[in-house]
């Protein structure tokens, strides 16, 4: 059981929009899927950047949920390093939520 063609496709299209992501910003699950066209698809979203794992020219560590909170952090390899790349670009992270989200948020369907 592998992942099906379309599914690779969409993540593919995933990791794309990540890859614009701006340094010291962060962006959205919701966010991404609105922009592929597939606005209620922000979990696959999420299976795609779960699945990137290793995959250094994918900035995961700035895509977050909704309110801000990091949800994939499970994903990364030691206990909070996905805080720790957040933070070493400058983003403050208080209980696992950023601070300041409308601040840095990246909308993709405004700034693409």
């Amino acid at each position: 059981m592998g992942v099906k063609k379309e599914e690779a496709n969409f993540f593919e299209k995933v990791y794309n929009v990540a890859r614009l992501i701006p340094f010291g910003r962060v962006t959205s699950y919701g966010a991404i899927a609105k922009y592929l066209g597939a606005a209620r698809s922000a979990r696959m979203v999420g299976w795609a950047m779960n699945a990137c794992g290793g995959r250094e020219d994918v900035p995961a560590h700035r895509v977050v949920n909704r309110k801000g909170i990091l949800t994939g952090k499970h994903h990364f390899q030691g206990t909070n390093l996905m805080q720790q790349l957040l933070e070493s670009e400058g983003i403050e992270v208080v209980d696992n939520q950023i601070q300041n989200l409308d601040d840095i948020f990246w909308d993709p369907m405004k700034e693409c």
